[in-house]
């Protein structure tokens, strides 16, 4: 990984990892996906204008790549919020962890249930 997002990308105890732009963050988010640990359970969402822009990302087995295209109306906030809510429900049972980097939303972080 060469890129600066890159460098600081460490989701060593998250339980899953988010990654989260459009097509301009495509070349950051193909360079951490190369990086990821076989072992590795998350989603990546890309919001493209078009279905042609849609290009193959290659993803340990329990990473999804979801394609978002904008000339159908599907929104990178709303898939984002979406998916959040179901992997990080609030429970009496245990706390879940995401590793989120969402492109021009700041630095990766840790994200908790709690």
């Amino acid at each position: 990984m060469t890129t600066a997002l890159a460098a600081r990308w460490h989701p060593q105890t998250a339980d899953r990892i988010l990654l989260a732009g459009d097509e301009s963050a495509l070349e950051s988010i193909r360079e951490i996906v190369a990086g990821l640990e076989p072992k590795t359970r998350g989603q990546v969402f890309v919001e493209v204008a078009s279905a042609a822009d849609i290009q193959p990302i290659v993803a340990p087995g329990r990473v999804t790549v979801t394609w978002l295209v904008r000339d159908r109306g599907q929104s990178l906030r709303r898939s984002v919020d979406a998916w959040l809510s179901e992997m990080l429900p609030v429970s009496a049972f245990g706390e879940s962890t995401v590793y989120a980097w969402i492109a021009a939303d700041g630095p990766a972080r840790l994200l908790s249930s709690n």
